[in-house]
């Protein structure tokens, strides 16, 4: 999607936030992610602010709403400040987080405060009152006829699992970003669409499942359900490269390749 930038907003929009910020001095886009028509950090007197948001006739709008929806009940992740609304937008501020994107290579410091991200997040239920298409639901035309119930869980599941999407923070944490794609899914699916990041970032599918094992509700998993997720992510993926490509999806789409393979001949792993 093509971005705007701050300056190229209304008048009347940026007075909106301005109200909640105080007068903007600078803004910077935000370098990554494909969704939003606005991203930024903006730089006031009082410190900074992420905002993202887009028009209101955008078809896309809802996503917006709901991800400030899920963001007020994630656990780990940025604040939701404020929303506005004026001059044909609805922008939503955040929480601004100091800190940087996680190395998920083979021994990195990192690791660890992602899998104690992962466990935090396999505790917490689905928001009830959030009406939300579940991951089964979601990848229906990429699963089997009967979908085992295994995979119809209610966690709360971030389920993008791209570095730019989590940060580690000044104090050590693991925080997660952009909720936008979160829905309902077992409590262990943002685990498992872990391992083909891991495997992209340079992990054997056994070094990248010794990790996904040290999260309890992973290692406790039906394994032949586990396969059978890992084959469905490979669908949706090599589908997706095919009719949606953008530039990083064929090395995902290879990882999720090698894992699937790698759960097939190894049933029980």
């Amino acid at each position: 999607m093509d971005r705007i930038e701050w300056h190229d907003l209304p008048a009347t929009t940026r007075a909106a936030v301005e109200r909640h910020t105080g007068p903007v001095e600078t803004a910077e886009t935000a370098p990554h992610g494909v969704m939003s028509r606005l991203a930024c950090t903006v730089h006031t007197s009082a410190g900074r602010a992420f905002i993202k948001g887009t028009r209101h006739d955008d078809p896309q709008a809802w996503v917006y709403r709901h991800e400030a929806r899920v963001t007020r009940c994630a656990p780990l992740a940025p604040r939701v400040l404020w929303e506005a609304e004026a001059g044909g937008w609805t922008l939503y501020g955040y929480e601004y987080i100091e800190g940087r994107h996680p190395d998920l290579t083979p021994g990195s410091d990192d690791l660890a405060p992602l899998l104690r991200t992962l466990t935090v997040m396999s505790r917490e239920p689905w928001p009830e009152d959030l009406n939300k298409k579940p991951l089964h639901t979601r990848w229906t035309e990429f699963l089997p006829e009967d979908v085992p119930p295994g995979l119809q869980g209610r966690g709360l599941a971030h389920t993008d699992r791209s570095p730019h999407n989590m940060l580690r923070t000044l104090g050590g944490e693991l925080l997660l970003l952009d909720w936008a794609l979160s829905c309902p899914a077992p409590a262990w699916a943002d685990t498992a669409l872990t391992v083909p990041r891991l495997i992209s970032a340079g992990h054997t599918p056994e070094q990248a499942e010794t990790l996904a094992r040290q999260v309890p509700v992973y290692r406790a998993a039906d394994p032949a359900t586990i396969t059978t997720f890992a084959r469905t992510v490979y669908t949706a993926w090599e589908n997706w490269e095919r009719t949606r490509p953008i530039p990083h999806r064929a090395t995902l789409t290879a990882a999720a390749r090698t894992w699937a393979t790698h759960r097939q001949a190894v049933p029980s792993a």
